[in-house]
């Protein structure tokens, strides 16, 4: 066998096998940060994504409900947003809609 047909097959194996399309509630909190420009006020998040619903290994939440236990009202940088809502919502696997 040549290297060339060594190559076409692996390229017809697929590389991970996906399984069924499960719904999740709510978006990505790092697509909420994209959407923003840097440095932010917290009351400026709040205005504008405030009615958001992300994930979370809690479930869905809204971002405004996740800003109300953050004490921080300036955030830098998308980084630092990220993290201090993180540090809120802890990580981890995210429920899937039912």
């Amino acid at each position: 066998m040549s290297d060339d047909e060594d190559q076409e097959e692996e390229k017809e194996e697929p590389l991970v096998e996906l399984g069924e399309s499960v719904p999740v509630e709510g978006v990505p909190l790092v697509q909420v940060a994209s959407r923003l420009s840097w440095p932010k006020q917290q009351s400026e998040v709040s205005r504008r994504e405030g009615e958001t619903v992300v994930r979370t290994p809690d479930g869905p939440k809204r971002v405004d409900e996740l800003l109300e236990s953050i004490e921080n009202p300036y955030f830098q940088s998308r980084q630092e947003f990220v993290n201090a809502v993180r540090e809120v919502t802890g990580t981890g696997p995210v429920p899937t809609a039912e």
